[in-house]
């Protein structure tokens, strides 16, 4: 059995930041109502789909965390102090084309369905006001 693995890293919030918690309890609670939703807040990106699944994204490093499957939550390690949080990333991520693909320990695989377009929008923002 192979062991999987966990990325960790942490992330420097102001005080004016979002709160990353009360984002992931959002998207997780738009899952389990199978309402897709993309929304962008400081460096991530949270998304649910109509399928019941939700995601936090981090466009600049790739990585992505599951947070909801088919309408249920899943476990997930995101602590969230005054100044920082602590996200434990399972996997990266890519857009290719019209297909979202995510790999961790057991493999990549790619998923059809998901708002690209808006996803895409999503990480351009992010992406470009972090160069600015």
């Amino acid at each position: 059995m192979r062991k999987h693995s966990r990325r960790r890293t942490q992330r420097s919030l102001s005080m004016a930041s979002p709160d990353v918690v009360r984002e992931v309890e959002y998207i997780v609670s738009r899952a389990a109502l199978f309402d897709g939703r993309v929304v962008t807040l400081g460096q991530l990106v949270y998304f649910s789909t109509d399928s019941g699944d939700a995601w936090m994204l981090d466009p600049q490093d790739h990585f992505a965390l599951r947070l909801a499957d088919a309408g249920d939550r899943l476990p997930v390690h995101v602590v969230e102090t005054a100044t920082s949080f602590d996200v434990g990333w399972t996997a990266s991520y890519r857009l290719e084309g019209e297909v979202f693909v995510v790999a961790d320990g057991s493999g990549a695989r790619a998923i059809l369905g998901y708002p690209i377009r808006e996803l895409r929008r999503a990480e351009h923002m992010i992406l470009s006001t972090r160069m600015a």
